[in-house]
């Protein structure tokens, strides 16, 4: 299988975007289509480790970065956030594994409640059967700060993150048990 980092475009008109630009997101952790490794999990059998992550080609205008890990294919009717960490500093460029247990984070980032109610990185644990998609996307935000606290919902938290969105890059890794 070939691994291809992904990249999205984004669109003039995007939350004030003046031009096409591409935004790419890579993790020597998780390669696109491929099984995410079990110390990334949660309680299943892993250790709750965030991935590395990096990016690059953040568009002209980017004030802030979140980053979040999303499963469409928890059978919850409208999926699960795993990870939420919001007000990266523009400078930032990725974020080291473990990141998500609080340690690593730039100044000033913030790390907000997911869907198991606890603040910060909750790995992948779906339920036994067919694996599940984990979509780990980067945001180039047209704000330094996102508005909100460590308890805002992860609904909350995405509607603020797709408000202010200039340009994204998404990997999806696979994790089943």
């Amino acid at each position: 299988m070939r691994v291809l980092a992904l990249s999205i475009l984004t669109v003039a008109g995007l939350a004030g975007a003046s031009a096409v630009h591409a935004m790419t997101l890579t993790s020597p952790d998780v390669k696109p289509g491929a099984k995410i490794a079990d110390e990334h999990g949660w309680d299943c059998t892993g250790q709750n480790v965030s991935p590395a992550l990096s990016w690059t080609g953040a568009p002209k205008g980017t004030k802030s970065f979140a980053v979040s890990i999303y499963d469409p294919d928890a059978p919850t009717g409208s999926g699960f956030w795993h990870w939420w960490v919001a007000d990266l500093p523009a400078d930032t460029a990725g974020l080291p594994k473990g990141a998500g247990g609080g340690t690593g984070l730039p100044a000033g980032a913030l790390q907000v409640r997911n869907d198991f109610s606890q603040t910060g990185y909750g790995g992948p644990c779906p339920p036994k059967g067919q694996p599940h998609h984990y979509h780990i996307t980067i945001y180039a935000l047209d704000v330094d700060k996102l508005g909100v606290d460590a308890n805002a919902s992860p609904a909350v938290v995405g509607f603020n993150v797709h408000a202010h969105t200039l340009a994204k890059a998404t990997i999806t890794g696979l994790y089943g048990r």
